[in-house]
């Protein structure tokens, strides 16, 4: 049965990985973006920019792109990686990840609520950065508090939307090759892509608010 697919942050990365992928399974794929790349646009799924997860208005455009459109699956992929260490601080920086990467997601998730429907799923793409236990570096203090945030938010989704019949998973993609991490990664895109699908697809009520790498494996807190 085909479905509709919402990924923000879809213009390039691992984002245009799971639209492109998410239609290829026959799927309609709503890709959300600020500005839309030239691979989004030629990947042919449909497009609706304008959108910055970041702010009210930003997300406005998007709930009214959609309508009353239901949405069966949403991805809050959209998301910016920056540097601070203790001899390099910068609090706005901090603040900006924060509004993008925890704000950003609760911000359309709740702006998307009544587009969601009992056995609607949703994603959000976390990082083992924002994983307490597994801190062993330190360094880059906006990603890790912003992602550290994200989880609790997401856990508390899984929570409050369970009674309506809506799951969250809280995925970490891997060490992907892409512009984030200056295509260092491991994995290519579609190798993340297909992983954060098949994570998608096992996502049920009862594993909702589990914090899982991509390979299916579950993360610490």
């Amino acid at each position: 049965m085909t479905q509709n697919i919402v990924i923000t942050g879809a213009n390039r990365g691992i984002g245009l990985a799971l639209a492109k992928h998410w239609k290829a399974r026959g799927n309609r794929v709503l890709a959300v973006c600020r500005q839309a790349s030239t691979a989004l646009v030629d990947s042919g799924v449909e497009i609706i920019d304008g959108v910055d997860v970041s702010t009210a208005d930003g997300v406005s455009n998007l709930t009214s792109a959609l309508g009353d459109t239901p949405v069966d699956i949403l991805y809050n992929n959209a998301g910016v990686m920056l540097s601070e260490t203790v001899d390099d601080m910068d609090f706005e920086q901090i603040l900006h990840q924060f509004k993008v990467n925890t704000l950003g997601p609760l911000r359309v998730t709740m702006a998307l609520r009544n587009n969601l429907h009992p056995g609607s799923k949703v994603g959000l793409m976390t990082s083992r950065m924002g994983s307490i236990a597994d801190n062993t570096s330190g360094k880059k203090y906006g990603y890790r508090i912003s992602k550290a945030g994200l989880n609790a938010a997401g856990k508390s989704l899984a929570v409050d939307l369970h009674d309506r019949g809506i799951a969250v998973a809280i995925l970490h993609p891997g060490w992907v090759q892409t512009d984030m991490t200056g295509n260092s990664g491991n994995l290519t895109v579609d190798e993340a892509a297909s992983n954060l699908i098949a994570r998608m697809d096992a996502l049920s009520l009862e594993n909702s608010g589990t914090f899982w790498h991509s390979d299916g494996s579950v993360l610490p807190w």
